[in-house]
C-alpha cells in the first residue's frame, strides 16, 4: 500500500494512464455517463492516490483556488471496484483535506457531490450549499468544508 501526492508533471506515464483508466472506468463506464472526463484541469491539480500492487485503489484530484471555483476543490473522488468496502474513500478524503490544510494553508474546500453521497461528505464536515441540480444527468449538490462555511 502506497500513498502518493503528485503534481501533474511529476506523474509517470504509467501513473497517469492508471489514473485516467480508473476515472473512466468509474465515472464513464460504471455510471454509464458520457461526459468530458479529460477536462484540462488535471494539469493544475495535485493528484492524491493510493496504489496497491501497482493498481490505483483510491484517488482524488485537488484543484487550487481560482482554477475551477474561487475555493480550492476536491473532485474525481473514487475507489476502484475491487478495493471498495475497505474505508479507502473516507481515508483518501481525509488525507486530501489534511493536505489542503497543512500544505496549502487553506481552510475552505468546495466539492460538487453526487447527491446520494450527501451523508458520506457530511460526516467529513462538508455542508450542503446548493439545491439539487443535474450535472450530466446525475443529481448533484455543492458542499463546502471549512471554518468559514
Amino acid at each position: 500500500m502506497d500513498w502518493k501526492v503528485k503534481e501533474f508533471q511529476a506523474l509517470s506515464n504509467d501513473e497517469l494512464y492508471s489514473i485516467m483508466k480508473a476515472r473512466v472506468d468509474v465515472f464513464v463506464v460504471e455510471q454509464e455517463c458520457a461526459y468530458e472526463e479529460i477536462d484540462n484541469y488535471d494539469q493544475a491539480a495535485m493528484h492524491y492516490f493510493l496504489t496497491i500492487d501497482n493498481q490505483i485503489a483510491a484517488y482524488v484530484r485537488i484543484l487550487p483556488s481560482k482554477t475551477k471555483y474561487d475555493e480550492i476543490s476536491i473532485g474525481r473522488v473514487l475507489v476502484t471496484k475491487s478495493y471498495r468496502g475497505n474505508g479507502y474513500a473516507k481515508l483518501v478524503m481525509e488525507k486530501a483535506i489534511q493536505y489542503v490544510v497543512n500544505e496549502w494553508q487553506e481552510d475552505k474546500i468546495k466539492i460538487q457531490a453526487q447527491e446520494y453521497l450527501h451523508r458520506f461528505y457530511s460526516e467529513l464536515g462538508f455542508i450542503q450549499t446548493s439545491t439539487v441540480y443535474l450535472d450530466d444527468n446525475i443529481p448533484h449538490i455543492d458542499m463546502i468544508w471549512g471554518k468559514n462555511q
